[in-house]
């Protein structure tokens, strides 16, 4: 249960700032970080971290973990409301702090590719539980724009300023290129995923396909005028030459999400076009789509941000893994903060400095796992 109070004291903390660790004490009031000292503090209200890590909040660019909890089991409808709330519980418990819920927006009304439309909807039960002050955490709105769709046009219309939209990415999942390169690795996610026969998986390809050729030039067009329109951060999705990347300059895209091939990861570090993994990548040393290792970009100094994708609990534990492999705790949380954002344009929250947010997570490190054992949001405890 939440504190009454978002005023705190923690002490005898490592404190994971921007570049270094330090131990010490930290207070917030109002729900900002108030002055950080490298002393113990013997005051009686003092939270004693007993020498356990202290970071800035996670922050999440990209999850539909969201679509989870409202359809629990294919087929099986959750009220929405309920179903944000705890979407919101579990993003609190994995240490996240703010995040992007990310919401296709374009729909298909046949074939086995079907999918209907739930952003609007969805959209507007998060603002009203924002309004109530219901959510345990910040939640912000990312538009996973669906190129290989029916609807994309008129399901993104329906959104404007006073929606407060963060982040817009163009997703293009034509069989045959980017993420779905290899068509064998698609055929196993869509009938492990849909249940269908070969016939089914060749008319789901035929249907993206001619999806594609119909409506591509004219959704991507207007995805980017959108964002313009609505001043919102644009992100390129599962990019994989470097003419995926020459377009994504040319559109002004500032987030690479997934890049599929180390030469695009290059040329988006060439471009200062941020680039963002998957941790479940990460965890498994592989991409389920037969795709670049994430371990392998991060080796190569190509990884910037992580993002959970599809499971929450991985964005904690991959920075963990990021910090064993770099040898730098400070860095490795980086992927998963500051970075975040920096890239998103948050620039009051990320990282432990005074007049910030006081978004924060309190976490031990053993051997084989490490552990969080407080999260709190604006100073208020939320785990």
């Amino acid at each position: 249960m939440s504190e009454i109070t978002n005023n705190l004291l923690l002490t005898n903390a490592k404190l994971i700032l921007a570049n270094e660790v330090i131990s010490g004490t930290l207070e917030v009031e109002n729900g900002l970080i108030k002055s950080i000292d490298q002393t113990k503090t013997a005051v009686s209200k003092a939270i004693d971290c007993c020498g356990m890590y202290v970071s800035p909040g996670i922050i999440e660019l990209h999850t539909d973990n969201i679509e989870r909890h409202m359809e629990p089991r294919p087929g099986v409808s959750w009220p929405i409301k309920p179903a944000v709330l705890a979407h919101d519980t579990e993003m609190a418990s994995c240490g996240i702090t703010t995040v992007f819920d990310a919401l296709r927006v374009g729909s298909i009304s046949n074939s086995s590719a079907r999918y209907s439309a739930y952003a609007r909807i969805l959209a507007n039960a998060i603002l009203e539980l924002k309004k109530e002050k219901l959510f345990k955490i910040n939640h912000l709105i990312h538009l996973r724009a669906e190129i290989c769709s029916e609807t994309l046009i008129e399901e993104m219309s329906d959104f404007g300023p006073e929606d407060h939209i963060g982040i817009i990415s163009l997703m293009d999942h034509t069989p045959g290129q980017r993420q779905w390169r290899d068509l064998e690795k698609l055929k196993e996610f869509v009938q492990g995923k849909k249940k269908v026969d070969d016939q089914g998986f060749a008319e789901h390809v035929s249907t993206l396909k001619a999806l594609r050729d119909k409506h591509g030039t004219s959704h991507e067009r207007f995805v980017c005028e959108q964002a313009k329109k609505l001043n919102v951060v644009l992100a390129s999705h599962d990019d994989t030459t470097k003419d995926h990347v020459k377009q994504s300059v040319a559109r002004g895209v500032q987030i690479a999400e997934f890049p599929t091939t180390k030469e695009a990861a290059r040329s988006c570090k060439k471009e200062n076009i941020s680039i963002m993994m998957g941790a479940p990548n990460l965890i498994r040393q592989g991409s389920h789509s037969g795709n670049v290792s994430a371990i392998e970009l991060a080796q190569d100094d190509l990884l910037d941000i992580v993002s959970s994708d599809y499971v929450p609990a991985a964005l904690f534990q991959s920075s963990m893994v990021l910090a064993d492999l770099w040898g730098s705790l400070p860095r490795a949380m980086r992927t998963v903060t500051l970075s975040p954002a920096k890239a998103s344009g948050l620039q009051d929250r990320g990282v432990i400095d005074i007049g910030n947010k006081a978004d924060l997570i309190m976490f031990d490190r053993h051997k084989e796992v490490s552990l969080i054992k407080s999260v709190w949001s604006d100073g208020r405890s939320v785990f």
